[in-house]
């Protein structure tokens, strides 16, 4: 049956169908369920805030439940794995194969980066980028760190750069060097060739066919959305977006829908089912899919969600590292989680319950007991600041701690790793 319209319901349950939930957690987790699930979401998010855990690793593990990670790192970190970095949201594992897609991203950047207001940059390079090529030319793939040396000073507090990091972000941007892995989550970097098969990049097919197949795997990956919705996957352009979009529905690939509540014109991947419901007890990463477009979380769950890493302790309403908490097809809460492993305890910072919803502190202390389970800790903590506090600690069957300041970090890289994202 085509369908036209969806209920506010119906196009949540979709959308999180697409996005892989609704089995329940497997007792062992096999590589090619790892591999399935990272295609059905095109892309894992990297960032270097390493708090509760990586915020790649988490996305598996809210729809899978506990997995080996060492088995994902043998897929994203190697030089040989499977999977690559390149910007395709913000910094991201993407299949490798999936490269060529972005060859028009690369040569946009180059283009941006050729203005009257960046070329300065890129010329002051240009000496430090012809040695940087003979280097990985004659060594092969290495990490910025083993390139550095005493005369390139870092420039700044904290994200100042040396000529050598630059020349080789900008190498990145341009797919002049690709990623090798990484070394002490550090990016390695290295010629095309010597990672991809000979000429992939140059045999890449045009910006209109490459955005075209990513607007249509957006699709797939998100459920249902709008035109917003399915640039922001892959980070699109509007104008590219909707002549893609066009495209797609002419070939019978996309439906064009309305969803309850929503302003704004939707599509829908045609066959998509609507399930009848979708069961789900999960903490999500910051950089989820399903929350990752905080426009998107607000339309579809009614949740405003601000991360607040960077937002100075005392202004802070929430947290520090806070994860909203998804049951079935709502967002009832959130919590901020910490893992203290010199302790061997997951601490939960803050636990709060969606005004108007209901958080189920049973299940959620199911959640964090897999949670706390996966991380290799033995115990959890709760603090009693929160709305939920007191109903996730009895729950858990722990009495609750005094929040103190030293659980709201002042500095903004107070738990974070400086390393190249």
């Amino acid at each position: 049956m085509v369908r036209s319209t969806l209920s506010a319901a119906e196009a949540r349950r979709v959308t999180l169908a697409a996005q892989g939930f609704g089995a329940a957690p497997a007792d062992t987790v096999a590589t090619r369920t790892l591999t399935s699930t990272i295609g059905r979401l095109g892309l894992l998010q990297i960032d270097s805030v390493n708090v509760f855990e990586r915020s790649h690793y988490l996305p598996l593990f809210a729809r899978l439940g506990g997995y080996d990670r060492a088995v994902l790192d043998r897929l994203t970190l190697t030089r040989r794995g499977p999977y690559a970095e390149y910007w395709a949201h913000e910094a991201a594992f993407v299949a490798r194969t999936d490269l060529p897609l972005f060859r028009w991203r690369m040569d946009a950047y180059r283009e941006r980066d050729a203005r009257p207001n960046r070329v300065a940059g890129v010329e002051r390079t240009a000496g430090v980028r012809r040695e940087l090529r003979a280097l990985l030319a004659a060594e092969g793939p290495m990490p910025a760190s083993a390139v550095e040396h005493e005369a390139n000073v870092r420039r700044g507090p904290w994200w100042g750069w040396s000529d050598v990091k630059t020349g080789l972000e900008q190498m990145f941007r341009w797919g002049e060097v690709v990623s090798a892995g990484r070394s002490g989550f550090e990016r390695v970097y290295a010629l095309p060739d010597q990672v991809l098969p000979v000429g992939a990049l140059e045999t890449a097919p045009d910006r209109h066919t490459a955005i075209t197949e990513l607007v249509r795997r957006a699709t797939r990956a998100i459920g249902v959305g709008t035109r917003a919705d399915l640039a922001d996957h892959f980070r699109l352009r509007s104008d590219d977006t909707a002549a893609a979009i066009t495209e797609l529905v002419d070939r019978g690939e996309l439906l064009p829908v309305r969803v309850e509540g929503w302003r704004e014109q939707a599509w829908l991947h045609a066959g998509t089912r609507v399930p009848r419901h979708v069961t789900a007890d999960a903490v999500l990463s910051p950089f989820d899919p399903v929350v990752w477009f905080r426009r998107r979380a607000e339309r579809m769950f009614g949740f405003h969600y601000r991360i607040e890493i960077y937002t100075p302790a005392p202004k802070r309403v929430f947290g520090y590292y806070v994860l909203p908490v998804l049951q079935d097809d709502r967002l009832t809460g959130r919590v901020d989680l910490k893992s203290d492993r010199q302790r061997g305890v997951l601490r939960v910072r803050t636990a709060w319950q969606e005004p108007g919803e209901h958080l189920d502190a049973e299940r959620l202390a199911v959640t964090l007991r897999r949670a706390a389970a996966w991380q290799g800790l033995d115990g959890i903590e709760v603090t009693d600041r929160g709305t939920a506090a007191a109903a996730v600690a009895g729950a858990l069957g722990v009495a609750l701690v005094p929040h103190e300041a030293a659980d709201d970090p002042a500095a903004a890289d107070a738990d974070a790793d400086d390393v190249t994202t």
